[in-house]
C-alpha cells in the first residue's frame, strides 16, 4: 500500500467506529490525520489512543453547519498544509419504523447529517484539492445506498443521495486529478448496528443480531478494520484510475 508519509487525511465521524479505525490505518502508513466529530470528549479519547502512532489533531464541528465545515477544512489546511484524502464519513441511522409513521423531524435530522453534511464537506474540500490538482474523497454511503430496506426509509433515501453526489462530483473534477468514490458497507460491528438491533429487535436484540448476521452470505458483521482497509486503498495511488465508483464492502450481499 502507498506510503502516506507527508500526506494529510481528514476524517469526519472520527471519534469512533469506522472513522477511528481508518485513522489508525492511515497513521500506521505515515499520514497526518485530522479527526472531526460533534463532541469533544470522545474525540480527545480517540486522539489519546492514537497519538503514539503519529501526528493526529481533533476538531469539534457540526458537519451540517457550513461555517463549521469551512472551519474544519481551514484548520486542517493550517495544520498540515493541504488535504490529500478526505474520508467524508459522518452519518446517523435515524429512527426505525414504517414510512407511514415516520416523522418529518427524523427525516430532516437524517438528511441534515447524511446528505447536507456530505455535500458541504465535498464543497469545501474540493476547493482545496482542485486548486492543487490532486486528492481523493471517499464518501460513506451504505449497502442501503444501493438497495432498499424496510423500516429505515429516510436512511436509505439519504444514502442513495450520497451516490448521486459521488457520481456527479467525480465527473465534475475528473479532469483535475481529484477522485471521488463511495463505500457501501453492510452491518458493521459498531454502536450504529447496536442501535439498529435494538430498533428492529422488538425486545429481542439477540434474535435481531442473529438474523442480521445470518442474512449476510459470509455470516458475520464487518469489523471497522474491514471497511478501513478499503478506504485506505481508495485514498492511495494504487487506486489512481478509480473514480465515480461504488465499492460494496458487504460480505457478499450485493451478489444476491
Amino acid at each position: 500500500m502507498t506510503d502516506f508519509s507527508g500526506r494529510s487525511v481528514l476524517i469526519t465521524g472520527g471519534a469512533g467506529g469506522i472513522g477511528a479505525a481508518t485513522a489508525e490505518e492511515f497513521l500506521k502508513l505515515g499520514a497526518r490525520v485530522a479527526l472531526v466529530d460533534l463532541f469533544a470528549e470522545p474525540l480527545e479519547a480517540t486522539r489519546e489512543r492514537l497519538a503514539a502512532l503519529g501526528d493526529v489533531i481533533t476538531i469539534t464541528a457540526d458537519v451540517t453547519n457550513e461555517a463549521d465545515v469551512e472551519r474544519y477544512v481551514a484548520e486542517t489546511v493550517e495544520a498540515f498544509g493541504t488535504v490529500d484524502v478526505f474520508f467524508n464519513n459522518a452519518g446517523i441511522e435515524g429512527a426505525v419504523g414504517p414510512l407511514t409513521e415516520a416523522s418529518v423531524d427524523n427525516y430532516e435530522k437524517v438528511f441534515a447529517v447524511n446528505v447536507r453534511g456530505v455535500f458541504l464537506g465535498m464543497k469545501h474540500v474540493l476547493k482545496v484539492m482542485t486548486e492543487r490538482g490532486s486528492g481523493s474523497i471517499i464518501n460513506t454511503s451504505s449497502e442501503a445506498g444501493l438497495d432498499g430496506s424496510p423500516g429505515v426509509s429516510a436512511y436509505v433515501a439519504s444514502k442513495h443521495a450520497v451516490v448521486g453526489f459521488t457520481k456527479s462530483a467525480a465527473l465534475e473534477v475528473a479532469s483535475t486529478g481529484v477522485r471521488v468514490n463511495s463505500i457501501h458497507p453492510s452491518g458493521v460491528n459498531t454502536q450504529m448496528v447496536r442501535r439498529l438491533e435494538e430498533g428492529f429487535g422488538g425486545g429481542d436484540i439477540e434474535a435481531a443480531k442473529a438474523g442480521f448476521q445470518a442474512a449476510i452470505p459470509m455470516g458475520r458483521y464487518a469489523e471497522p478494520l474491514d471497511i478501513a482497509r478499503v478506504v485506505v486503498f481508495l485514498g492511495s495511488d494504487e487506486a489512481s484510475f478509480v473514480t465515480g465508483a461504488q465499492w460494496r464492502v458487504d460480505g457478499g450481499n450485493g451478489a444476491r
